[in-house]
């Protein structure tokens, strides 16, 4: 049997576009950030899971408050 992965696509809720892969700015006290996101093409929403937001970003926000 083949092992296949089957691709779940986003939708905006507003619109119900396919949100799509982008880099957008993020901004955090003094620090700038480009990173890439899934964003919403019609309305600009940007959609950030539990996963980046609890882990990797909250890594960086404790990074740049205790400097």
């Amino acid at each position: 049997m083949e092992n296949q992965t089957k691709e779940v696509k986003w939708l905006c809720d507003k619109c119900q576009e396919a949100l799509v892969l982008e880099k957008v700015k993020v901004r955090y006290l003094e620090g700038n950030f480009e990173v890439e996101l899934l964003k919403c093409p019609t309305c600009k929403m940007v959609f950030i899971s539990d996963d980046l937001a609890m882990g990797k970003m909250l890594e960086v926000e404790k990074g740049l408050e205790d400097k």
